[in-house]
């Protein structure tokens, strides 16, 4: 008997739970049609940066740097 109660306690919290959150779902406002995410600042220095890397690696590549002769 003691299961038994404790069971519907619990499933009676779960199901309270549940109906709150598809409530607090319901009460959003939709999704505007033309709104945008905001737009995050450019970072030029990181940029720039990113760039110099990716030419370094596009002129290892290349092969456009040769390793000194040995003497």
């Amino acid at each position: 008997m003691e299961n038994k109660k404790k069971l519907t306690a619990a499933l009676a919290a779960v199901t309270a739970y549940i109906k709150t959150e598809e409530e607090a779902l319901l009460s959003m406002p939709a999704p505007d049609a033309f709104s945008r995410p905001p737009v995050s600042p450019v970072n030029l220095w990181g940029m720039s940066g990113r760039q110099a890397m990716m030419q370094n690696r596009n002129l290892m590549q290349m092969k456009t740097f040769h390793r000194p002769a040995p003497r």
